[in-house]
C-alpha cells in the first residue's frame, strides 16, 4: 500500500491539518532543530548525519498528485516545510519543492510555507501568481538579528539580513508574508522586539513564535553546543528552559510544547503580544481560497523508490 504523501498535524501558529516535507535531514545544521531525532529511525545519527546524509523524497510529487486526485480527498489547510526546510541548499539541485508547488498550483490547492532558505527566490514568480488568487502565504524564520549568534546556531542558513531581504522581496511581489520567531531561547536570542520591528519594516504582516523544543536526542546535542559556544551561561539557559517545561528538558503536552508554562513563558507571551499590537502585526489573518480546488488528472508512473541519499 502506498504511503500517504501528506502528514497530518496541527499547529496553533500556522494553522494546518496536513504537511509536506520533501527532504529528511537539513543542511542548515541548526543546533536547536527538533527534527533531528527523525534520523534515528533510519539508524542514522541525529547529529552530523542529519546535516550531511539527506533523504530526498523523489517520488513525493507523484504521490501528492495521487492523493489529491482521490475522489474522497477534501482540500484541507496544508503547510510545506514544517519539519525540515523545503528550501535548503539541495533544493537548488533537485527542485522537489518546485515540483510540489506546480502540482498544487495545477489543481488550485492553497498552502502555507515556512522557510529560512534563500532558494525561495527562484519561485517568486509562481508564488506571486498564486497569491493573486488566494493560493499561498509564506513565513520566513528570523531567529535573531545578531549575526554572530545566527552563524553559530544556524551555520549554513541565510544570514539575518538576507532573510529580511526575502521578506521584502515576497512582500513587494504581493505575496502574503509573515515572520516566524522560532525558537525563542532564554538568555540567547533576546531581541524579539527588534526582530519584529525589522520584519515589519521589511513588509511582514503577521508573526508567531515558539519556545525551544528539545525532544529526545536534541537535548544532549543542544547542551553540548551550549557548553562549546556559551559555557558561562549554559546552566542558566537550561535552568530557564526547564522552568518552562515543568522541570524537564522537554514536555510534549499538546498546547504546551510551543509555548511552555510558567512565569517566563507568560512574560514572553506578553512581550510578543505588546510588540505585535504596537507594530500592528497580526491584525488580519491570511485568507486562503479553497473554492478553486480541482482534482488533478493522474499521469506518469509512481516511482519504485521512496527516496535517495545524497
Amino acid at each position: 500500500m502506498a504511503r500517504s504523501a501528506m502528514t497530518r498535524n496541527h499547529s496553533p501558529d500556522i494553522a494546518f491539518d496536513l504537511s509536506l516535507n520533501p527532504y529528511r535531514g537539513c543542511e542548515h545544521g541548526c543546533s536547536y532543530c527538533y527534527a533531528r531525532p527523525s534520523h534515528s529511525y533510519l539508524s542514522l545519527s541525529p547529529g552530523l548525519d542529519f546535516e550531511q546524509k539527506l533523504i530526498a523524497k523523489t517520488n513525493l510529487p507523484v504521490l501528492l498528485r495521487q492523493e489529491l486526485s482521490n475522489p474522497r480527498y477534501v482540500p484541507q489547510a496544508l503547510a510545506i516545510g514544517t519539519v525540515t526546510d523545503a528550501y535548503q541548499p539541495i533544493e537548488r539541485k533537485l527542485g522537489l519543492t518546485r515540483q510540489l508547488l506546480e502540482v498544487l498550483a495545477e489543481c488550485g490547492h492553497p498552502f502555507s510555507l515556512v522557510t529560512k532558505g534563500s532558494a525561495i527566490e527562484r519561485d517568486l514568480g509562481l508564488l506571486a501568481s498564486l497569491a493573486k488568487v488566494g493560493g499561498v502565504a509564506v513565513y520566513v524564520t528570523l531567529t535573531t538579528l545578531d549575526n554572530r549568534l545566527a552563524r553559530l546556531m544556524e551555520p549554513r542558513a541565510a544570514a539575518p539580513a538576507r532573510r529580511l531581504r526575502l521578506i521584502q522581496l515576497l512582500s513587494q511581489a504581493g505575496i502574503p508574508v509573515g515572520v516566524s520567531l522560532a525558537p525563542q531561547i532564554p538568555f540567547l536570542n533576546d531581541d524579539m522586539e527588534a526582530c519584529l520591528e525589522a520584519a515589519k519594516a521589511a513588509g511582514a504582516q503577521r508573526a508567531f513564535y515558539a519556545i525551544l523544543r528539545l525532544p529526545w536526542e536534541v537535548a544532549p546535542l543542544f547542551r553540548q553546543w551550549l557548553q562549546q559556544h556559551y559555557p558561562q551561561r549554559a546552566e542558566r539557559v537550561m535552568a530557564r528552559v526547564q522552568d518552562m517545561r515543568g522541570g524537564k528538558d522537554y514536555d510534549a503536552t499538546f498546547g504546551q510544547r510551543q509555548r511552555g508554562t510558567g512565569l517566563w513563558s507568560d512574560l514572553l507571551a506578553q512581550r510578543f503580544a505588546k510588540a505585535c499590537q504596537r507594530l500592528q502585526l497580526n491584525r488580519e489573518r491570511f485568507e486562503l481560497d479553497f473554492s478553486r480546488f480541482q482534482p488533478p488528472p493522474q499521469n506518469g508512473q509512481q516511482s519504485l523508490f521512496s527516496g535517495d541519499k545524497f
